[in-house]
């Protein structure tokens, strides 16, 4: 059995949560050898994604995207773990790369499912691969569902 949690603990942008979840499900319904899984997703500011940034990795300062993985290596079509995204960093990344918001927003949802299924972006090369997955991704994404759509109707703010 699969389940997701969406929780937005943030009041930086209005974000149509309902949307975020059929993203979320259309992206893990498609990725490969993933059967099952067990997925949070949270939506905070930067003081929060600070606090975690500095207490998990020891990182000074806000971040776009955190992901904790939970899974068993040993099962492989098992996602297990929480995705952190900081809107602040959305908003001033949509701006600095001259991208809607919600683009930016499903961008960083994808990065966290992409490193939760095993990739990494620390070294040169691992960052160019991570980045033709995440543009890989997006783009199917936006071919199934409008990403303009995330901050439309039936947003919501804590």
């Amino acid at each position: 059995m699969s389940e997701l949690y969406l929780r937005n603990r943030q009041n930086v942008q209005a974000v149509n949560l309902p949307r975020l979840r059929r993203l979320c499900r259309i992206l893990l319904a498609a990725m490969p050898g993933v059967r099952r899984y067990e997925l949070g997703v949270f939506l905070v500011a930067a003081p929060e994604m600070t606090q975690l940034n500095e207490r998990h990795l020891q990182h000074a300062g806000s971040t776009d995207v955190i992901t904790f993985d939970y899974q068993d290596r040993a099962d492989s079509e098992e996602l297990l773990g929480d995705i952190f995204i900081c809107l602040d960093e959305v908003l001033a990344n949509a701006g600095r790369y001259r991208t809607p918001w919600t683009r930016e927003l499903a961008r960083y949802l994808v990065h966290g499912i992409l490193h939760l299924r095993g990739f990494d972006d620390q070294a040169p090369v691992l960052r160019r691969r991570m980045k033709r997955e995440e543009n890989r991704w997006l783009g199917f994404l936006e071919a199934k569902a409008s990403l303009n759509a995330l901050g439309s109707r039936g947003t919501s703010k804590p």
